[in-house]
């Protein structure tokens, strides 16, 4: 059983027990989250598709972790005119594990 979902902007395909990291989600660790943007849904043998969402189909999951992910490094350079600009950045991401899916 697995369900497509949006959150932040983005599709995730989720299964039950996943650990899934997305963009930051405000709330304590250990808080109950619901995305009832849930594009498809699979039980195996039957496919539900949304147009553009299922209305009665919801993803029910809780807070693991709030946290930063690896630092990249931006760097904007154009040659033979000293133009140099190096940034760096941290995306700060929610992990959450996914508990059930109801459809």
């Amino acid at each position: 059983m697995y369900a497509v979902m949006t959150t932040g902007g983005k599709q995730y395909k989720v299964q039950e027990g996943e650990i899934l990291n997305v963009e930051k989600i405000s709330g304590e660790v250990g808080a109950p989250v619901i995305f009832d943007t849930v594009l498809m849904f699979s039980d195996g043998e039957n496919v539900s598709i949304g147009q553009p969402v299922l209305e009665k189909a919801m993803v029910h999951g809780h807070i693991v972790e709030q946290g930063k992910a690896k630092k990249i490094i931006v760097f904007k350079y154009k040659r033979r005119k000293r133009y140099r600009r190096k940034q760096g950045h941290r995306q700060e991401y929610t992990a959450i594990k996914i508990d059930r899916i109801e459809a």
